[in-house]
């Protein structure tokens, strides 16, 4: 199958590490133009250097931003202009909020997380909508959780943004539709990377156990028994934002294995 992705403009943001390195490797190796981003310029110099040795792709572009910080939004989508020629394609990705439950968090925890999971999110999607108008073609992926389906003990702040993000992704789906722009939800389940393996940590020192011990439980209840890798989760990511992809729009997935049982 023929994914389109040749030469087509990405910003994946909060890319240095994790599921947002795993998303724009996969584009660069269809072949696309990548601009990548997150607070700290050294860990992208290494990433951007991998991303093209691992994709023989020159393409790739990086720059520096705080997505809780509107003036870093957009100097993100003037380098885009600059080194991209536009935009196609907007991958939101950010960190995992912090975890705790409702007694424990403050209002600063608060307001920390609606700036960097849901606030960040609209200003860039704000950034990329003209861009997508302008040519008829668009592509949104927005990273959440697979909270958005089964809450999380523990995790009140991923529970509340997360779902919003999901409201916010259907809403725009339906307004922008008719713009040949496609927006889409998806988030992890157990996938390994430096946020799961912090949550794993935090499971075991409250249960007093080994946190092998806690990947083992998990295992057990994964339908296909193991933890999924960044690539996985990239690979679907990269489908619904490809040419490929021509009616699917407003949805919101979880890439878990079969892990939860909600429907």
């Amino acid at each position: 199958m023929d994914l389109g992705l040749q030469n087509k403009r990405v910003i994946v943001t909060a890319s240095s590490k994790g599921l947002g390195k795993a998303t724009a490797l996969q584009f660069a190796q269809e072949g696309a133009k990548v601009l990548i981003s997150s607070r700290n310029e050294e860990e992208l110099k290494v990433t951007m250097e991998d991303i093209k040795q691992h994709s023989s792709n020159p393409d790739i572009f990086y720059t520096v931003c705080d997505v809780t910080k509107e003036e870093d939004i957009a100097q993100l989508f003037k380098e885009a202009e600059t080194k991209l020629g536009g935009v196609d394609i907007l991958v939101n990705n950010a960190g995992g909020p912090s975890p705790g439950g409702f007694g424990q968090v403050t209002d600063q925890d608060w307001m920390e997380a609606f700036e960097k999971n849901l606030l960040s999110y609209i200003r860039t999607i704000r950034q990329a909508i003209p861009f997508m108008q302008a040519q008829k073609f668009g592509r949104i992926v927005n990273i959440s959780s697979s909270s958005t389906k089964e809450v999380l003990d523990g995790l009140i702040l991923s529970n509340t943004f997360r779902l919003g993000m999901v409201g916010l992704s259907k809403s725009i789906a339906r307004e922008y539709g008719k713009d040949n722009i496609l927006i889409n939800t998806v988030g992890p389940g157990r996938i390994q990377t430096d946020r799961v393996t912090e949550l794993d940590e935090i499971a075991a020192k409250k249960r007093d156990i080994t946190v092998e011990d806690v990947r083992e439980g998990f295992k057990q209840i994964i339908p296909m028994g193991r933890y999924g890798e960044p690539a996985e989760f990239a690979k679907v990511i990269t489908f619904l934002c490809s040419e490929a992809n021509t009616y699917m729009t407003g949805q919101s997935l979880v890439i878990d294995g079969g892990m939860l049982k909600a429907l």
